[in-house]
């Protein structure tokens, strides 16, 4: 019995090391601190006289920075410190102004030679190394506004159908629509129509001015309905936005009446995430308005692409981009790029009706956003940030309608294949059924505080260094060997969860603990098996072959048990749950590789292929 290994299985294993080394060293490189710069929109790039801009204006404030760099879509500023980021964060925002979005970001400083092989750093959880936070504010009188345009609409609709002709439909302030009529008996049909229509509103009568009115009250009950339901529904927009975005393990949740916190613990492209979170991004399809209609009814808008050009659309919207069911980024025959829509049934519905007697007509795509400026003032020596909220409807399509429309569109003109992708996105998560507004953001620290993780690292560096120590006085020769086996353990796991992406919470740092643990376990149980091999009277080197071979099915079993219990955790779980079950799922699969090949690869090195009457166990 010589115990050695075939020269392939020897070089199979040192392969995987080195490989496993290799990726678990970008974790060696900490992140930056950092600003990132990018267009609003696909039509403002950030190009070198943009960054010198606002390399002019941090010098001016006396702000230090390391390094600036560009690459073809955005621009990075990176700085020693979070303090320092922060007040570059505003004084840049307010050189640049609305068209560029400049977040905070973690930029990696991972050498190029590691990158150029798909080599990168394992992302932290927040309560690890911190992330990136949004507070954001839901404009709730603003959905209820948008919902009585809504009702606006279909009451129009309704009254038409009945052929019950009014004079006007107005919303008045104190949130109610009125229909004006001129004769009583209109009045008198529309008011029994409505109150059948709208049982859970108020319906009253309202004669002023040799005018009859019938109106429409909201009670505080269906305004609050309206308002729980808008916040219900930005929260899974957002949630699906973040999703569309792969972000690991992120946070939206609800905070107070009008409010929702974002957690994206270890993103790269902040920019791009505060783009798309924010954007309160939707769609309206209106019909070109008739030369001669009345102003009253019409509102004239310029175009997203073409400056200075415009056209009159009527004020009726035939449907919203909350009827939208689907989309998808493509390009037409002539390759410019589309987005492809489909409509749910209702908006369907909506559109064939108002399509059949509109062929010939041109209807008009309307990109309608919220958005807000940032205006940072000095006050009492200190720079304040305001934010001014406003609405923005620029025409992005205006065609012909050849036929009868039903669920099924393609949206044209838009600047790039940048904007489609992102216009679809937005889509396809779902529109915001209120605008939001970034009331906070910043980089966050370790929930737990620094002295707390310092604390806890410390202690499991104790806890690792006493095995270590025990390992070796315990088992001496074999006791080195494991604790070399050990710690590739630890360098294959922190590879394997790089390589993954996976995000590292600090249940997942109870996961690495439990799996050094089961790593020695098992070795444990090797080496015990070789005594009592020895103890048998059975020579040296059968022994070491004997304890392998006959510990592995125990080692084996009870590995495979813990990774179910582990994978039912991952399936059931969420957020940090699902973080402990990832790491401890890894874990085990490179314990399992390291405490049987890697230490009996090592025992085989040290033993294997002479003649020796004595173990050092």
């Amino acid at each position: 019995m010589l115990n050695r290994y075939p020269l392939w299985k020897t070089l199979l294993i040192v392969l995987v090391l080195a490989l496993g080394t290799l990726y678990a060293a970008p974790n060696l490189y900490p992140d930056d601190y950092a600003i990132q710069l990018s267009g609003s929109r696909d039509a403002y790039q950030v190009d070198q006289p943009l960054l010198d801009r606002a390399k002019e204006a941090l010098e001016r404030e006396g702000i230090s920075f390391t390094s600036v760099e560009l690459d073809e879509r955005n621009g990075l500023i990176r700085f020693a410190d979070s303090e320092t980021q922060l007040r570059a964060k505003a004084v840049v925002a307010n050189a640049l102004g609305s068209n560029y979005v400049v977040a905070l970001n973690l930029a990696p400083t991972t050498p190029d030679w590691l990158t150029d092989i798909g080599a990168g750093p394992m992302k932290l959880g927040l309560d690890l190394r911190g992330g990136v936070h949004f507070l954001l504010e839901v404009d709730l009188p603003t959905a209820v506004a948008q919902k009585l345009e809504n009702y606006a609409a279909e009451i129009k609709s309704k009254l038409r159908e009945e052929r019950l002709r009014y004079r006007s439909l107005e919303t008045r302030a104190d949130g109610s629509l009125a229909a004006k009529f001129a004769q009583p008996e209109v009045r008198d049909e529309a008011l029994s129509l409505l109150r059948k229509e709208y049982q859970q509103f108020l319906v009253t009568t309202d004669d002023q001015d040799d005018a009859y009115y019938v109106v429409v009250n909201l009670s505080e009950a269906a305004i609050r309905e309206i308002e729980d339901y808008a916040l219900k529904q930005n929260l899974t927009t957002l949630r699906n936005r973040v999703n569309e975005l792969g972000v690991a393990e992120p946070l939206v949740q609800r905070q107070g009446r009008n409010r929702i916190v974002v957690q994206l613990p270890g993103i790269q492209d902040t920019a791009a995430a505060k783009r798309i979170i924010g954007k309160t991004a939707t769609l309206e399809f209106r019909l070109e308005a008739a030369p001669r209609a009345p102003k009253a009814t019409t509102e004239t808008y310029d175009f997203r692409s073409e400056p200075g050009r415009t056209a009159t659309l009527e004020k009726d919207i035939i449907i919203k981009g909350d009827n939208v069911s689907n989309a998808a980024a493509t390009f037409d025959e002539n390759g410019m790029p589309q987005v492809s829509i489909t409509l749910d049934s209702q908006g369907g519905e909506l559109m064939a009706r108002t399509t059949r007697n509109a062929v010939k007509r041109r209807m008009a795509v309307l990109f309608v956003e919220h958005k807000q400026r940032t205006v940072y003032k000095t006050v009492d020596g200190q720079q304040v940030e305001q934010r001014v909220p406003y609405v923005e409807k620029n025409i992005i399509s205006l065609a012909t309608i050849q036929t009868v429309l039903g669920n099924q569109f393609r949206i044209t003109g838009l600047d790039g294949a940048g904007e489609s992708s992102e216009l679809a996105l937005l889509l396809r998560a779902g529109a915001l059924a209120a605008p939001i507004y970034f009331v906070e953001e910043r980089t966050v620290g370790p929930s737990l505080g620094a002295q707390n993780i310092e604390l806890g690292v410390t202690s499991v560096q104790i806890g690792f260094a006493l095995v270590l120590i025990f390992m070796a006085i315990y088992y001496r020769v074999f006791g080195l060997l494991a604790n070399v086996a050990l710690t590739l353990n630890l360098v294959l796991l922190v590879a394997v969860m790089s390589m993954l992406s996976a995000t590292l919470t600090l249940p997942g740092i109870a996961g690495i603990v439990l799996t050094v643990g089961m790593a020695v376990d098992a070795n444990v149980l090797i080496f015990a098996r070789i005594k009592e091999e020895l103890k048998n009277g059975l020579p040296p080197q059968s022994a070491i072959h004997a304890g392998f071979e006959r510990a592995f099915s125990t080692i084996f079993d009870a590995n495979i048990t813990t990774l179910l219990a582990a994978l039912i955790l991952f399936a059931m779980g969420t957020g940090p749950v699902k973080g402990f079950a990832v790491t401890l799922s890894v874990g085990i699969c490179t314990s399992m590789f390291t405490a049987i090949l890697v230490t009996r690869l090592l025992v085989n090195l040290v033993y294997g292929g002479r003649s020796i009457k004595k173990l050092a166990i």
